[in-house]
C-alpha cells in the first residue's frame, strides 16, 4: 500500500486538483489520486491509502460545502494547510454542439448556483442536473448535455467551449483545505490560522457571546464563524471558528483553557499558515502530514509565541480532547 500520495476531489481537471498543485510544498512526483466525492477522498486518508486529502471548504458566493463540513464535524480529521483559488466557469459540450442544441446542463451545485443568472438568460428551457464535481460533469457530457466547468476541462475531455465567464459575480474565490488524520505541529509563521469546532452546553447560541469574548478579550481576531447542526434536535449546533494565530500562541492557549469556565468545549482542527493574496506563508505540506519551513516571528501586535514546535503543549492536548468531553 502506498502512503506517500495525495487524495483530492476528482476526476482530473477539477478546481480541487488545481488547488492541490498550489499547495505549499506540493511534490509533483508523488501520486495524485482523484476520488468521486468529498467523503471518498477523506475516507482515503482515514484508511491510510493517502496521507493528505485536498477538498473544497467554502466559496465566497455560495458559502460552505456541506459534505466537507459534515466530515470535519463528525470525524477525527485535522486541517494542515489551505489554498484559496479564483474560480471561473465555462459552458462546454461535445464537438458539433451549438448553444441552441443544449437541453441539459450538468455541474456541481455551487457552480450551477453561481451561473443561474446566465443560464436563465441564455438557456431558460435547459434542465440543470447536479454532479459531484465540475470535472465529473465535463467528463460525462454527451449529446445535448453541456457541462459547466473550469475552462481547462474542455481540452482534457475533448469538449468545445460554448461560452465563458458565466459566474454571476466576478472575483469568486473558493477556499480548499488539506486534511490529514493527525495534526503534527508545523513551524509557526507570522500569519497562522487556528480552526476549532466549538460546542456549547445546550448546542444553542446563548453562550456564544461568552466564547467569542474569550478571544476578543485577548486580542485574538475571529476570521470566520459558522453554525452547523448536530443532528440531535432543531436548534442544536456546533460552531466552526477560525482564529488568527497559532494554538501555541499564549493568548490562544489561554482562551482555549478558559472555555470550560463558560460551559463550552472545543475540538482542535489544526493550526496552519493562512493563505494571503501572495499565497501561503512559507512552509510545506508534506505527504507525511507535517508542515515544514522557516518559522517567523509573531505578527505585529500579537503575543509572543512560546514553547516547542516539535511537541504538543498541554493546552493542545486539551483542545484535541475537548470535543470528546464536551460533545
Amino acid at each position: 500500500m502506498t502512503f506517500a500520495s495525495y487524495a483530492y476531489l476528482g476526476p482530473e481537471g477539477t478546481f480541487t486538483e488545481a488547488a492541490l498543485r498550489r499547495l505549499p510544498g506540493y511534490a509533483e512526483e508523488l501520486p495524485r489520486r482523484p476520488y468521486p466525492s468529498v467523503p471518498a477522498a477523506l475516507d482515503a486518508v482515514r484508511r491510510g491509502d493517502c496521507a493528505v486529502a485536498v477538498v473544497p471548504l467554502e466559496n465566497s458566493v455560495k458559502g460552505v460545502v456541506p459534505a466537507t463540513m459534515d466530515q470535519l464535524a463528525e470525524a477525527e480529521l485535522h486541517i494542515i494547510g489551505e489554498v484559496e483559488l479564483a474560480v471561473t466557469f465555462a459552458l462546454m459540450a461535445p464537438e458539433g454542439t451549438e448553444l441552441a442544441d443544449v437541453r441539459e446542463v450538468v455541474s456541481h451545485p455551487h457552480a450551477l448556483a453561481q451561473c443561474a443568472g446566465w443560464l436563465a438568460e441564455h438557456l431558460p428551457d435547459a434542465r440543470t442536473v447536479p454532479a459531484d464535481s465540475t470535472a465529473a460533469a465535463a467528463a460525462g457530457a454527451r449529446g445535448g448535455t453541456a457541462a459547466i466547468a473550469a475552462p481547462p476541462a474542455a481540452e482534457r475531455y475533448g469538449l468545445r467551449i460554448l461560452a465563458e465567464g458565466l459566474g454571476r459575480r466576478g472575483g469568486a474565490v473558493t477556499r480548499f483545505v488539506a486534511v490529514a488524520p493527525a495534526w503534527l505541529p508545523p513551524a509557526r509563521t507570522a500569519r497562522d490560522r487556528t480552526s476549532l469546532v466549538v460546542t456549547t452546553p445546550d448546542g444553542g447560541p446563548s453562550r456564544l457571546a461568552d466564547v467569542l469574548g474569550l478571544f476578543s478579550g485577548r486580542g485574538i481576531p475571529v476570521s470566520r464563524i459558522h453554525s452547523w447542526p448536530t443532528g440531535e434536535r432543531l436548534g442544536s449546533y456546533r460552531y466552526f471558528v477560525d482564529l488568527d494565530g497559532h494554538v501555541e500562541n499564549p493568548a490562544v492557549r489561554g482562551a482555549l483553557s478558559a472555555l470550560p469556565a463558560v460551559g463550552a468545549g472545543a475540538r482542535f482542527l489544526g493550526s496552519y499558515p493562512r493563505w494571503t493574496a501572495a499565497g501561503a506563508v512559507p512552509g510545506a505540506v508534506t505527504p507525511t502530514g507535517a508542515i515544514t519551513g522557516p518559522a517567523a516571528g509573531p505578527a505585529p501586535g500579537a503575543a509572543a509565541v512560546a514553547g516547542s514546535a516539535t511537541a504538543q503543549s498541554a493546552d493542545v492536548q486539551y483542545a484535541l480532547s475537548g470535543a470528546r468531553t464536551a460533545a
